[in-house]
């Protein structure tokens, strides 16, 4: 299965932008998008949200995030993947190695792992 995103409502509606100028095809959502978590939902609900749309979040949060990760898994969740976006990082750059990640791996392959973006 192609990997499919969620962008945290923290990051720029144009990483979205230029995901889709990459790969109009590629399935991307941003929190507040349509069929997506609403804008200010608790980050608890968003795991919940990624585990059963089976969605990769791309997210530059670091200060509430990784607690409520650990959480979910104590509670036997599971995620679809999780990058952190390092600080300070041009959107282009984080768009191509999505673009990279979308074309070149499974979903299946990043269950349950976080890692940092660009690579």
């Amino acid at each position: 299965m192609k990997v499919r995103f969620l962008l945290d409502e923290n990051e720029s509606p144009r990483l979205k932008a230029a995901l889709l100028r990459f790969h109009p095809t590629m399935d991307v959502l941003r929190i507040g998008d349509p069929g997506a978590p609403q804008l200010g939902t608790p980050d608890p609900d968003i795991l919940r949200y990624l585990e059963t749309s089976q969605r990769m979040f791309v997210t530059s949060n670091r200060t509430t995030m990784p607690e409520h990760i650990q959480a979910h898994w104590a509670a036997n969740g599971h995620l679809w993947g999780v990058f952190w976006i390092r600080r300070g990082m041009p959107i282009g750059q984080v768009a191509r190695d999505l673009v990279l990640v979308w074309q070149a791996s499974e979903a299946e392959e990043w269950i349950d792992r976080l890692d940092w973006i660009p690579f």
